[in-house]
């Protein structure tokens, strides 16, 4: 996948530009990227990864594509601890909730960062079974059911990409409950 494809599975969220994000389990930030040009330079996002090298490239690479690294806050941690973060517009987690195998319980843990009718941009491998590299995947009905369990309303499939490693990914989108 390029990063127009990355674009591509998180656009039709249809993101108003600025606000606050971030992108848990960021890694070398092809989804970091990604949200930067769908709610432009003017937004923060916060960028968590516990890997402060994946971090770095993901500097590089938010300097390169956009000439500047303002507004990009790189945060070296586990975003399934506490973090330091104001009320957030929105989250992604690409790819970063198939290492959890209690789901409910981080996505509740999410849930708290986001402001209320805040939103949650997931990306995963479409399937239930794993494996090593990824250990608890969970396919876009198993999100369906998930996430108003975890205080999030109805999730909308956004888009499908295929994948050569475990059939395909998708997007969705769920928005915190207002409540």
């Amino acid at each position: 996948m390029n990063h127009n494809d990355h674009v591509n599975l998180l656009r039709s969220a249809n993101l108003n530009q600025g606000g606050v994000y971030a992108d848990f389990g960021a890694g070398s930030g092809a989804f970091t990227l990604a949200l930067r040009e769908l709610v432009g330079l003017d937004a923060t996002i916060y960028a968590v990864d516990k890997n402060k090298s994946s971090l770095r490239e993901l500097e590089n690479s938010h300097r390169a594509r956009f000439n500047s690294i303002s507004n990009l806050i790189l945060l070296p941690n586990d975003f399934s601890r506490p973090l330091d973060l104001p009320p957030l517009d929105g989250i992604v987690m690409a790819n970063s909730l198939h290492y959890f195998r209690d789901k409910e319980n981080i996505l509740r843990h999410v849930r708290g960062f986001l402001k209320p009718g805040g939103v949650l941009l997931l990306v995963e491998y479409n399937v239930d079974a794993g494996n090593l590299w990824v250990p608890y995947p969970l396919s876009f009905e198993t999100f369906r059911s998930l996430a108003p369990q975890a205080g999030f309303g109805e999730p909308r499939l956004l888009a499908k990409a295929p994948s050569g490693f475990l059939n395909e990914f998708y997007s969705a989108v769920a928005y915190r409950e207002l409540k």
